[in-house]
């Protein structure tokens, strides 16, 4: 969070499988309910309604703003952030993305979408809070990762961002990022889930829990038989080898240029492909996106003089 003339700027990465601020992050789920659930730790109680933080899946959708769930999110992103310095009234000016070749076609209604309430009170964790949002920014997803980094891409770069439900591409060329040369493809580590799991079935008739192939994902391994360990590896390097194959058909060549690897989907990156570590930059901070929208906020409002 950062603070612009008594407004605190947060950022927000409206992830499929993670929302992510920038000192925190949470899976994106939400399950509404008319009555207060009996078992729940982050519960969010607006509008008459409960609504439990983190539960379930959200399912992929490519466009962010068709229901209320991740209107819902964002009350609970703007909770977090402000618990975190004891504040429950703020005003708020809230940054956020979309995937790379979403953002010209999506920013307005998106934008209409995390601004439909100027002035909302809810209550998380029962603690109330009441905001005033009194802007919002919408800039590219993954980029914002690298905004205060672009000095460092001399020469020919290429940006990968690999998130839970899509991948997102773009070519940055001294320092600049190349318009013409950006995509989105989906491809994330949901996918990724999806694979696994046929395998497993088809292999092993078993059902392995999700909470186990992420810890297979971010980490190489888990306390699982080795049979099946051995499957879920060679499941996900088959699938890291197709991101691989994505990113040379949109004319990455490691030999000419550096790759910088953002989002949560850079442990597959890291634990199950054969790559060259000096030229291959793996960003290890999941929140990085979310800090990127804060420093780009900032700049924007101190360029337009504070108009929102």
């Amino acid at each position: 969070m950062k603070n612009f003339n008594n407004t605190k700027i947060i950022g927000i990465d409206h992830g499929y499988g993670n929302m992510k601020t920038a000192n925190c992050c949470f899976p994106t789920g939400v399950m509404k309910s008319d009555t207060e659930p009996v078992f729940v730790s982050d519960l969010l109680v607006w509008n008459g309604k409960y609504y439990s933080i983190g539960v379930g899946h959200k399912e992929f959708t490519a466009d962010k703003f068709n229901d209320e769930d991740y209107y819902v999110l964002t009350l609970a992103a703007i909770a977090r952030e402000l618990r975190r310095e004891n504040i429950t009234s703020a005003d708020v000016h809230i940054a956020a993305g979309l995937p790379l070749t979403w953002v010209s076609g999506q920013k307005a209604e998106f934008k209409n979408y995390l601004l439909q309430n100027r002035n909302v009170t809810f209550v998380f964790r029962n603690v109330e809070y009441s905001v005033r949002i009194v802007g919002a920014d919408i800039f590219p997803q993954g980029f914002a990762a690298v905004a205060d980094k672009l000095n460092q891409f001399t020469g020919v770069s290429m940006l990968c961002d690999i998130g839970n439900g899509t991948m997102n591409l773009l070519r940055i060329v001294n320092k600049k990022p190349d318009a013409q040369n950006m995509f989105t493809e989906k491809y994330g580590t949901y996918q990724c889930s999806l694979l696994i799991r046929e395998q497993m079935m088809k292999l092993h008739h078993a059902s392995l829990d999700d909470t186990i192939t992420t810890e297979i994902l971010k980490k190489g391994t888990a306390d699982i038989d080795g049979q099946y360990l051995d499957t879920v590896i060679k499941t996900a390097k088959e699938y890291t080898a197709g991101i691989l194959r994505r990113l040379r058909e949109h004319e990455y060549d490691p030999k000419l240029m550096n790759l910088y690897v953002v989002g949560g989907g850079g442990c597959l990156i890291r634990n199950f492909a054969e790559y060259d570590k000096t030229r291959v930059y793996i960003e290890s901070d999941i929140c990085a996106p979310a800090k990127g929208y804060e420093y780009m906020a900032l700049v924007s409002l101190g360029r337009n003089g504070g108009a929102k």
